[in-house]
C-alpha cells in the first residue's frame, strides 16, 4: 500500500524528529541521552517524516530498539511494521546476534513486536516509576513495569 512512496533512511541524531520520538518516550532528557549513542532512522511519505526509531548498540552482539513511533495520522497502515522490519534486517546485516526492546504496554505493542518474532525474556519491576519524573499513562493505566523482549538471530 505504501511501498512506492515510503522511504526509510538513517539520519544523524541531531536531525531526529523529537516531536515523534517524544510520543513514544515522553522524557526529553531520556531521549536526548540515548540519541547521542544511537542510530536514528526515519520514514518519509511523500517527503513528510511520518515515523522514526532509535537503535542503540548495547554491546558488539546486542542492540536495543529504544524508541519507535509513527505519526498518529499515519498509524494502522503498515508504516511501523515496515520500519521495524527494516531495523531488524539492518541489525541482522550488521552481524548483531540480538535485538532487544522494552515496552510498558502489554496489549497492542506486545503483539506488534511478537508478530516480528520477538519473545518476552524478563520484566523490570517499577522501571517507569524509577526512571521517569512524571507518571506515564496509557489507556488510563499508569505504566509501572517494563516488559523486555528480544529477537535472536540464530545461525546467520
Amino acid at each position: 500500500m505504501t511501498d512506492s512512496i515510503t522511504k526509510i533512511k538513517e539520519i544523524t541524531a541531531s536531525k531526529a524528529p523529537m516531536n515523534l520520538l517524544l510520543q513514544a518516550d515522553p522524557s526529553i532528557k531520556n531521549v536526548e541521552y540515548y540519541l547521542r549513542q544511537s542510530k536514528c532512522f526515519i520514514v518519509t511519505l511523500e517527503d513528510q517524516i511520518v515515523g522514526a526509531c532509535v537503535v542503540k548498540p548495547i554491546s558488539e552482539n546486542t542492540h536495543e530498539l529504544m524508541n519507535i513511533s509513527v505519526d498518529p495520522e499515519y498509524q494502522k497502515i503498515g508504516i511501523g511494521r515496515k520500519l521495524l522490519q527494516y531495523v531488524i534486517a539492518a541489525t541482522r546485516e550488521a552481524k548483531v546476534r540480538r535485538l532487544e526492546v522494552g515496552t510498558g504496554t502489554f496489549g497492542y505493542q506486545l503483539a506488534f513486536y511478537q508478530r516480528e518474532g520477538f519473545r518476552v525474556y524478563s520484566i523490570e519491576k517499577d522501571f517507569f516509576l524509577v526512571n521517569y519524573e512524571e507518571p506515564i499513562y496509557e489507556d488510563g493505566i499508569q505504566l509501572k513495569d517494563m516488559l523486555r523482549l528480544m529477537l535472536e538471530f540464530e545461525g546467520d
